[in-house]
């Protein structure tokens, strides 16, 4: 055998059905073997490999034991004279196999080599080509140096920012994401070293080909798409403290001495440095529009006081100037959770969801104003005045955004991104139905067809970057069964970033996309979307879970005589108030528990609303699948309601 090809697989089915797609082209012109190691998925990996590859020797392994222990599984087990580490979220080209093969055998020197990698944005990615992490180098990158002199051999070694992106060059480190190994040398240094669970160990195996006498190539003669970010979310302090420990790791292992304390230290350095920018990040992104609003708020209300107090009571000192360090800020946290709770963050240009979050806080603020003592009590139409002002700032706010984003005051309708299908006749409409299946809104501009002589369409393919200006498109969907690999990274490369890339594969159902190398891919897929794997259904559960612990917690001595099993209840009060329970959830089954998203254990479950009727295992499985599927807060109160005496089971 000529090659194995080796993808471990983590809950990235339809990235891996299209890399399996994509490696099946190309092992037409090298004889290749293919391996997939699955790390205990959730997703249906294991059966879709099964259905759709029967040509592929599938691991399935029924942990997660990591990325370079489920490698090695398969490396022992294949027989190629070339071995090829391949992530699942890639698209390899149809002579990338072939090319590689070919370059290794004209340079035996060579024990391994890299390829140039693009996102899925068209976007060159410098990992193509490092460099090993020297204290230097790291030190460089760690604190920016390398991003502010991208060309610099000095500051960005790690990148190999000075090398050409288009010319082949002898490198030190290969992304473990395409990574072409002879076996002979593999065989020689060893394989991944098992210490590394997840990141570092391609750095190692880099480090230790050249220490057994062979060079490491970065070959850019042939391209593959990377979709970066779909086994990690690099915006997450696990990712920070999993990737500097590996680094750590590599360190301890390949620096002796004061070299390796110091690189050490500055690597745990890095961790919290990086942790602490992470949180920051994060913390700005997720906060700044209720930090906004609720600064809009708070400013409102002292104009309208002082307003008030002129206008009403032409007195401006007629309020006691407490409120405005204890009312303001209590209005503006109960109009920001309304929000909150209302999912107006999760969706800021949903000004339904804005509306009822408002709505509800002041609702709130109206119920507690008639509780309060009366020197508690500022003034009802302070609170009248300022929900006013909060509903009138918070959409001009979100009005302002939007038009920012999309130079239009639309929010109400909202934007259909102008689209291009490039592909046949048939593989467009299967694109187009396939949108329409999942609920994709988008504005069809036409489509582009590979046959320069087909008179259906809005041009050649040599015309799609006139096409995208002439009719300002803003997305353009592949069908990879009418067009070669390289010709799809072509024109990704070529029309830039500002553009959406997506592609159709071959016989999927399932149209792929990601335009950040820091975030999720886009899919466009007929498969079930579950209502209760949202945030805003998964926050209000929480709530509800919370809010009835509570109460039932308050009222336990009346619960005494209306619970079967009290003792029982009051333990399941306090599981759920820790998180490690919910009021309700799934029922138990054999069948579905892998496929559904993940929530808490239940107390009651979709079944105890039918009382005592016998139901069987297909009947189960098919009431927690419309449970997920169609969830809404009141189907909770509805199974809580009717089983309000099974509160205390086990």
């Amino acid at each position: 055998m000529k090659l194995s090809v080796i993808i471990v697989n983590y809950n990235v089915r339809h990235f891996l059905e299209q890399a399996l797609l994509s490696v099946r082209k190309a092992a037409q012109r090298v004889p290749t073997e293919v391996f997939v190691v699955d790390n205990n998925s959730v997703d249906d990996s294991v059966r879709m490999v099964q259905e759709k590859f029967p040509e592929v020797h599938l691991i399935a392994n029924k942990d997660n034991p990591g990325f370079s222990i489920a490698n090695n599984q398969a490396i022992r087990q294949s027989t190629g004279e070339y071995v090829l580490l391949l992530n699942p979220d890639t698209v390899v080209e149809e002579d990338t196999l072939e090319r590689c093969s070919a370059f290794m055998d004209a340079h035996p020197e060579a024990g391994a080599l890299g390829v140039r990698m693009i996102d899925g944005a068209g976007n060159f990615l410098p990992e193509s080509k490092r460099g090993f992490p020297s204290p230097w180098v790291a030190f460089a990158k760690t604190f920016g140096l390398a991003r502010v002199f991208p060309k610099s051999k000095l500051f960005n070694h790690y990148h190999l920012g000075y090398l050409p992106e288009n010319e082949t060059h002898e490198i030190e480190v290969l992304a473990g994401a395409f990574m072409f190994m002879r076996r002979t040398a593999l065989e020689e240094v060893g394989l991944l070293d098992e210490a590394f669970f997840m990141y570092g160990e391609d750095i190692d195996l880099s480090y230790r080909i050249i220490k057994g006498g062979y060079k490491n190539y970065y070959f850019p003669e042939t391209s593959i798409i990377h979709y970066k970010g779909e086994s990690t979310k690099k915006g997450s302090l696990n990712y920070v403290r999993a990737f500097y420990q590996a680094m750590i790791i590599f360190a301890r292992k390949h620096f002796k001495g004061r070299q390796a304390t110091m690189f050490v230290g500055m690597l745990q350095m890095a961790i919290y440095l990086r942790a602490f920018m992470t949180l920051v990040s994060n913390f700005f992104r997720r906060l700044y529009l209720p930090l906004i609003e609720g600064a809009l708020m708070y400013v409102g209300l002292l104009v309208l006081e002082q307003f008030w107090a002129n206008y009403h009571f032409q007195d401006p000192n007629y309020y006691d100037p407490a409120i405005r360090y204890l009312n303001y800020p209590l209005y503006v946290l109960i109009w920001l959770a309304g929000n909150f709770f209302a999912g107006a963050y999760d969706e800021p240009f949903r000004l339904r969801r804005l509306l009822r979050g408002l709505f509800s806080g002041t609702l709130v603020l109206a119920a507690a104003y008639g509780f309060l003592e009366d020197e508690y009590r500022s003034s009802r139409a302070l609170i009248l005045l300022g929900a006013a002002w909060a509903f009138g700032a918070t959409i001009c706010t979100r009005l302002l955004l939007y038009f920012i984003k999309y130079k239009s005051f639309a929010v109400g309708s909202e934007r259909q991104r102008s689209l291009v299908l490039v592909g046949s006749k048939k593989e467009s409409e299967r694109a187009l139905k396939l949108l329409q299946q999942a609920n994709v809104r988008v504005n069809l501009i036409g489509r582009i067809s590979p046959d320069s002589d087909d008179p259906e369409t809005l041009g050649r393919l040599s015309q799609l970057d006139e096409i995208v200006r002439i009719y300002r498109i803003d997305e353009i969907i592949f069908c990879s069964r009418d067009l070669s690999s390289q010709d799809i990274m072509k024109w990704m490369s070529q029309l830039g970033p500002q553009l959406l890339y997506k592609i159709l594969p071959e016989d999927s159902l399932s149209i792929i996309g990601s335009h950040s190398k820091d975030a999720s891919g886009e899919l466009y897929t007929i498969d079930v979307q579950f209502a209760i794997a949202q945030p805003l259904a998964k926050r209000n559960k929480r709530l509800l879970d919370l809010v009835l612990a509570v109460l039932l917690l308050v009222t336990f001595p009346i619960q005494l005589l209306l619970v079967k099993a009290p003792l029982g209840l009051l333990k399941n009060i306090f599981s759920v108030l820790m998180g490690q329970h919910s009021w309700v959830g799934y029922a138990s089954s054999t069948t579905t528990s892998d496929t559904l998203p993940l929530i808490r254990t239940g107390v009651l479950n979709p079944t105890n609303r039918l009382g005592d009727t016998a139901l069987d295992q297909a009947t189960i499985d098919r009431l927690n699948l419309l449970y997920a599927k169609d969830y809404q807060l009141w189907f909770d109160l509805e199974i809580i309601w009717k089983a309000w005496r099974l509160l205390g089971k086990n």
